[in-house]
């Protein structure tokens, strides 16, 4: 609930307070608050070797033989310029280059991934006793607390060395002549700038160093990998310590408006639809660990005359192994005890399968429901018709028409890296992620090991998909509001008004408690979000035309 009290439909705060706690008790539910990750060091640095190979450079690192030993999370970032140097710095590195030594070598010192052959590089959990000290220190959950993102802004104003702009070097303007030469296959050309590229970024440097480092691990690994894929497979297998990501997000959160706003949007929108409806029926494609909803379900326990029957169906990524429905089902099981709490009658149907093989009978849909339909920004996993004739994101858009929502609330990664193209992409994507490294440079300070998380593991993983792989190996494909627009009407849907009153809250909200350069503006009946003029996320509603 609301640290600070009051109604909660008059605190916007108050659906994140809920997110972050939600988090807070998944982890504790799940023990994993302070888990660490064993990683084989003799296969990261054989691999790094392999790159600096590649490169033609002297490998300055000797191998340690002893590929057992555990490595934790904290000593990799606080111990970088040692033996093992950090997994968010070379991961990148240490997969690509594995991937293309003989696999029959590194075999022996890693563990298999199920269900993927070549994921040769895989995670072994140790779970502690939980500590609810350590989410504590962690979460601000006194929504007065982080400040909304002024506290984080302001941190970000340490004083910092003065550089001469003389010795800078242009570093937008490498990455694009290596990727251009990575397009016309002129190799020495593109090794040579990778290798000049590398000398000038870093990971803990200004931005523009880390953004440059970022395209430049993608950069290597289309180099060495041709766009297969099997590098992303690699990283996709490995999973961060649970207490950085959980930081990590706090940092996204308080930093950044655009989840606040988000769930304030989705939140609104649904209270104002459900005033008098006795059963609301929410269909949450991407519902993974289903941490929005915690604030919905509190005010919903408020609304006069009591709450009502919420059903949620949850769509779900299918997971690896024999059980694809596991994580929805967890997801249901913690959402059913929630709303017990707060007294809300709760219904749960869990879907993990791809989207576009969902039949409308999967849905369970009752006719006396009031229904939602809801996707924040991963619509853009689906796969469209340059990949595909019969396009899954089409599919999924005839899906919610037949649905016929009382609303669908649209969110979208607004970006234009979606082209079969390669320097086409790799320069949009460039644009693109400018715009996210340069916010974090504005917001939070270049020590934050938060801030190295979110660039070089979550937003790094992005950044090596949209740039390294091709054809369906590539699932980052973003598209602009614009081009959603076009795309939903020609699925059968028309868009509702923007409600001018949730738009002038937001606007207030983000004007008062984040950076001046976050906008936060209205086209064509989407509301925006992004940077220093630069449109990073849009949330628009729809419904069957």
């Amino acid at each position: 609930m609301s640290s600070k009290g009051g109604n909660p439909s008059e605190e916007s705060n108050t659906p994140d307070d809920a997110v972050l706690s939600n988090i807070r008790q998944i982890l504790m539910d799940e023990g994993m608050e302070n888990a660490t990750f064993m990683f084989p060091a003799a296969t990261l640095q054989a691999a790094e070797k392999s790159l600096y190979d590649v490169l033609g450079e002297k490998y300055p690192f000797l191998i340690n033989q002893n590929v057992d030993s555990p490595v934790n999370n904290d000593t990799c970032f606080s111990n970088y310029y040692g033996r093992f140097k950090s997994i968010a710095n070379d991961n990148y590195n240490a997969i690509e280059s594995s991937l293309v030594s003989d696999p029959s070598q590194q075999k022996s010192s890693c563990i298999q991934a199920p269900p993927a052959p070549d994921q040769y590089l895989s995670i072994h959990y140790q779970t502690p006793q939980p500590s609810s000290e350590v989410f504590d220190k962690v979460l601000p959950f006194n929504s007065t607390e982080d400040g909304g993102g002024r506290m984080l802004h302001q941190s970000g104003k340490r004083k910092r060395k003065r550089v001469n702009k003389g010795d800078l070097v242009d570093m937008r303007a490498l990455l694009m002549h290596c990727a251009e030469a990575v397009g016309g296959d002129d190799l020495k050309s593109a090794k040579e700038l990778l290798s000049q590229i590398r000398q000038n970024s870093s990971p803990f440097g200004d931005g523009s160093q880390r953004l440059a480092h970022c395209f430049a691990n993608a950069l290597g690994a289309r180099l060495v990998g041709a766009g297969s894929g099997q590098l992303y497979a690699a990283l996709a297998a490995k999973k961060m310590s649970s207490i950085h990501i959980l930081k990590a997000c706090r940092l996204f959160i308080s930093a950044f408006p655009f989840m606040r706003t988000s769930n304030f949007f989705v939140t609104q929108t649904i209270m104002d639809l459900a005033k008098k409806a006795n059963r609301l029926h929410i269909i949450h494609f991407g519902i993974q660990f289903g941490s929005q909803w915690p604030g919905l379900i509190q005010r919903l326990s408020e609304r006069p005359g009591g709450p009502p029957v919420l059903h949620i169906t949850g769509v779900d990524f299918p997971q690896p192994g024999f059980q694809p429905t596991a994580r929805a089902e967890e997801t249901g099981r913690r959402l059913a005890n929630y709303c017990d709490r707060f007294h809300v009658p709760f219904e749960y149907n869990a879907i993990a399968q791809k989207w576009d093989t969902i039949q409308f009978q999967d849905l369970k849909i009752f006719r006396d429901e009031m229904v939602v339909v809801d996707c924040l920004y991963l619509f853009r996993y689906l796969l469209d018709e340059t990949v595909v004739s019969s396009s899954p994101r089409n599919t999924v858009l005839k899906l919610i028409k037949r649905i016929n929502p009382d609303v669908f609330i649209h969110g979208i990664i607004n970006g234009s890296y979606n082209s079969p193209f390669f320097v086409s992409r790799f320069r949009e994507a460039l644009y693109y992620f400018s715009a996210v490294f340069d916010m974090f440079e504005a917001n939070a300070p270049r020590e934050d090991q938060d801030r190295l998380v979110f660039e070089q593991e979550i937003y790094g993983k992005e950044v090596l998909n949209a740039i390294a792989c091709e054809g369906v190996k590539r699932f980052e494909r973003p598209e602009t509001y614009k081009q959603w627009q076009v795309r939903n009407q020609r699925a059968g849907l028309k868009q509702l008004p923007l409600n001018g009153e949730v738009l002038k809250k937001v606007k207030a909200h983000v004007k008062l408690c984040y950076h001046k350069d976050f906008l936060v503006d209205e086209d064509g009946q989407w509301l925006l979000q992004g940077w220093k003029g630069r449109i990073l996320f849009a949330l628009s509603c729809w419904k069957t035309a």
